[in-house]
């Protein structure tokens, strides 16, 4: 229940009270990571996120592929680009996820935000699937 309210919260925009449930919790699992995670990347708190992140690892509680679009997310959106191509290598070299369009399409966020379009459109190119529709064309 607590993760629910951790996601509740955090998708009304009230993230210290996500973060307050968060913290009072006594045992979390990578759900509840994951949920607090993305909650803070989505309302901004892009630092905060990444430093859960380091904490979550810290605690040696393993990411999940939704993890890392979280953590990927608030690089996108913090412009950490270093910060960001370093975890999507870690996603692969350290954790054994391979990377799936959605996390190809935080990286090209990521680039394209820093307007590092070449780059974006590299990555986009190499990629080992065909790029999707954003909006779910098919």
């Amino acid at each position: 229940m607590s993760n629910a309210l951790i996601d509740l919260y955090s998708k009304c925009g009230c993230v210290e009270d996500a973060m307050e449930i968060f913290e009072k919790m006594p045992r979390r699992d990578k759900f509840t990571w994951t949920a607090m995670i993305a909650g803070l990347a989505v309302n901004g708190n892009c630092e905060k996120a990444l430093d859960l992140f380091a904490r979550m690892l810290v605690m040696s509680v393993r990411p999940d592929e939704v993890t890392y679009i979280g953590v990927l997310s608030a690089c996108a959106h913090a412009g950490f680009i270093d910060e960001g191509r370093e975890i999507f290598r870690s996603m692969i070299n350290t954790h054994g996820i391979q990377p799936n369009v959605t996390h190809y399409g935080c990286l090209v966020d990521l680039l394209g935000r820093a307007g590092r379009i070449n780059e974006a459109l590299e990555t986009i190119l190499n990629m080992p699937m065909n790029p999707n529709s954003r909006y779910g064309e098919p």
